[in-house]
């Protein structure tokens, strides 16, 4: 699956959870719950020269990635440190693990009424 396929599957799987919104913030795509960004896309952030995006994460699950595989997953600039989470679209991601991702993203910021999917 190309980067450019990965783009359109995130979208997609993001716009089919509960009160997501797509805006472009600092430049690129973004998605929200309610007002609360979960992901963020950064093509070619700071001339990285890859597709990638940044999605809330607990530290633990942060760590985990991280140790699993340095090639996919990173500390991203800027949110890193409230333990966000980078990942790659350029690596072999399957879908179902995009999906994952996404889906841990949104239930770290969504609010407890729309948790119950």
């Amino acid at each position: 699956m190309t980067p450019a396929q990965q783009l359109e599957g995130l979208r997609t799987y993001c716009s089919s959870l509960p009160e997501v919104s797509e805006r472009v913030s600092h430049g690129d795509p973004a998605f929200f719950v309610v007002k609360k960004c979960f992901v963020m896309v950064k093509n070619n952030h700071h001339g990285a020269g890859w597709l990638a995006f940044w999605c809330a994460s607990t530290s633990e699950f942060r760590a985990a990635m991280l140790e699993r595989d340095s090639k996919t997953y990173f500390v991203p600039p800027y949110v890193g440190y409230r333990g966000w989470l980078g990942v790659r679209l350029d690596t072999a991601l399957t879908p179902e693990t995009l999906e994952n991702h996404l889906l841990e993203a949104y239930y770290c910021v969504a609010p407890p009424r729309l948790l119950t999917f």
